[in-house]
């Protein structure tokens, strides 16, 4: 199924995700003709080695076909969950099928031993410092439009991606934590940054009602706590509103959120710990809610 068809389907499902949410904008259409760059590189797969906090450290990039070193095209960073790998996230994502079609770069990344420091523990490599140096390292070499970078993550990477909602709002237009959406804490910028997240009802792993003792502050606040964090954070009006059609599709929304952000999640009854494609084509809706948001 082409990607509006599934876009347009979920939205007759949901009834609340409305069609303005994932129409590309005239702000989109204006970013993607930016001043042009003289950057050439080769499209595909590679893998990029970068220096960051004093410690050599690497992602994986994907540059799509057709790149031709001069038009400026959106970055999507997609981060690993615990114990995973940049080359794992990709399959599990496969945002980079989506980037071919849709002509943006996607930067998977990796962490040291494979763990996001977060919550931030002194003495692990900083994890939000990396994450920024690497927009710079691929501005540096492809040509990218620093106003349209978003961030995801599956689980550890989606708690990560919720830390560089607050740390890096300035720097990332968007974020859409999977499975790991935790609250925005403090000393975040003051931007309000739109927020999508997706959670599996039945998840194990991180439930959605939090609470699990002994991850060492990893899963405190339940996912409804979290979203009503980036809720306050983003100055909407109190109180989510719950649409629940029949079907394993519900969402919850706020109104009244400061211009250009949102906050939203999708739950899916009945699913675990997983990035799903089957019950909603996470990575294409998420993509869509992305290019929706860009930085002023």
């Amino acid at each position: 199924m082409r990607l509006t068809q599934i876009v347009t389907a979920l939205v007759v499902t949901l009834g609340t995700l409305s069609s303005t949410l994932f129409a590309p904008t005239a702000t989109y259409a204006q970013s993607r003709n930016a001043a042009a760059c003289d950057l050439p590189h080769a499209s595909g797969v590679s893998a990029q080695q970068l220096m960051s906090g004093q410690q050599q450290r690497g992602y994986r990039l994907f540059v799509p076909d057709g790149y031709d070193g001069h038009q400026r095209m959106p970055l999507v960073l997609d981060l690993h969950g615990s114990g995973g790998t940049s080359d794992g996230q990709a399959r599990t994502s496969m945002f980079e099928d989506v980037a071919a079609k849709e002509h943006f770069i996607v930067a998977t990344l990796d962490a040291v031993d494979k763990r996001w420091n977060v919550p931030v523990v002194e003495g692990r490599p900083d994890d939000v410092k990396y994450v920024s140096d690497v927009i710079d390292h691929v501005a540096a070499h492809v040509c990218t439009d620093l106003a349209r970078v978003y961030s995801t993550g599956m689980s550890g990477g989606a708690r990560m991606t919720s830390l560089l909602g607050c740390k890096l709002g300035n720097r990332i237009a968007a974020i859409a934590p999977v499975s790991g959406l935790r609250t925005p804490g403090d000393g975040c910028v003051a931007r309000a940054v739109p927020v999508l997240t997706f959670h599996g009802l039945a998840d194990p792993q991180n439930p959605y009602a939090g609470h699990v003792p002994g991850r060492n502050n990893e899963w405190i606040e339940s996912v409804p706590d979290a979203l009503d964090g980036w809720a306050r954070h983003d100055g909407c009006k109190a109180g989510a509103i719950l649409e629940d059609p029949p079907g394993p599709l519900s969402t919850m929304h706020y109104d009244g959120c400061k211009p250009g952000s949102e906050v939203r999640i999708i739950r899916i009854d009945g699913l675990g710990h997983q990035w799903t494609h089957k019950e909603v084509d996470t990575t294409a809706v998420m993509w869509q809610f992305f290019k929706s948001h860009t930085l002023n």
